[in-house]
């Protein structure tokens, strides 16, 4: 069993590292090395195995009533060992910690091809759908390219300060 850790240091060479072993997903070194270079200002946690960081999450607060999932990336061999789950626990306690109301996300939307990878990481979020409360928002066809169609996914947060209203 690992454990979750917030990452301070080194967070860019974190991402590159996980990122480049996922060429499945993220084929294209112009946007490895951008989300390498955006992580290092944002909030990173990882999940610890044997010494080994295993997986990341990096955070993007759009204060005060979100928290955006920026990315999350688990290395290859530990894929389904519950990286994942840990990683957005931590996301969710992160977002309570800063008054958020809701966790986002957001994926490559289907686009009609046979692509298993992304089918799995849909999967993933419709799975925490099932256990915490995500649910598929909205399709952005063109928000980072013609060809590359953006999920938004939302999960709004259980409400624990006082004086605001439940959601």
């Amino acid at each position: 069993m690992g454990r979750t850790v917030e990452i301070l240091t080194g967070k860019a060479e974190l991402c590159r590292s996980i990122m480049g072993a996922l060429p499945d997903w993220f084929s294209e070194p112009e946007v490895i090395e951008a989300s390498a270079q955006a992580v290092e200002e944002l909030p990173v946690f990882g999940y610890i195995e044997a010494d080994v960081v295993t997986a990341l999450i990096a955070l993007k607060p759009h204060l005060p009533d979100a928290v955006e999932i920026a990315l999350i990336a688990t290395r290859p061999k530990y894929h389904g060992r519950g990286a994942g789950r840990h990683l957005v626990d931590a996301a969710e306690r992160f977002a309570h910690e800063s008054g958020a109301r809701l966790l986002t996300v957001k994926t490559l939307a289907p686009r009609g091809r046979d692509e298993p990878q992304f089918e799995a990481t849909r999967r993933f979020y419709d799975r925490f759908y099932d256990r915490t409360g995500f649910i598929r928002a909205e399709v952005f066809p063109k928000l980072w390219h013609e060809d590359h169609p953006c999920l938004f996914m939302v999960k709004p947060l259980m409400e624990t300060q006082p004086g605001r209203t439940a959601l």
